[in-house]
């Protein structure tokens, strides 16, 4: 079956299996590799994309379900301001180790600060859980997204 979506701000027309799982088409076919695939199951969030501005695990999906859909993945971070801060805001508190789940994190706070501009602590945790990360540790990541957080408002505040 033929499928068309937007990938990181890009048309995409092609072709799938009608059993392709989004992740796979993600990394085999598109060659868009920082989307893990971790456990398979949606249990570590390691293949965490935007879907239509959401959070969604793409190893439960099938490519099919993105028809119409606007996708983001880790690679389409750079390119908006908010991801860029937040990819930034990763790397200078100390947050990356191995690397593995870092790409689900961040799309997962992207998501999250989308939606919420000022999230306190517990609220970032919340926003995060579902990601798994064993090299870090959560508090430079929720320190990393709690940076983001003051970056964007300072940068849409102009300061």
């Amino acid at each position: 079956m033929e499928i068309e979506f937007e990938l990181n701000g890009a048309p995409v027309r092609v072709e799938v299996p009608a059993d392709r799982r989004l992740v796979d088409l993600l990394r085999e076919d598109l060659g868009l590799t920082g989307t893990k695939d971790g456990c398979g199951t949606g249990e570590c969030g390691a293949c965490t994309i935007l879907v239509d501005g959401e959070a969604r695990l793409s190893c439960l999906m099938m490519a099919a379900q993105v028809q119409g859909c606007r996708l983001s993945t880790v690679e389409g971070m750079a390119g908006s301001a908010d991801g860029a801060l937040i990819q930034r805001a990763f790397v200078e508190e100390g947050a990356v180790q191995c690397g593995f789940c870092i790409p689900g994190m961040e799309m997962a706070a992207l998501a999250l600060l989308r939606r919420q501009d000022e999230p306190d602590r517990e609220c970032i945790r919340e926003g995060l859980s579902g990601n798994l990360c064993r090299c870090t540790g959560y508090t430079k990541i929720v320190d990393a997204v709690e940076r983001a957080a003051r970056d964007i408002g300072n940068q849409r505040n102009g300061r």
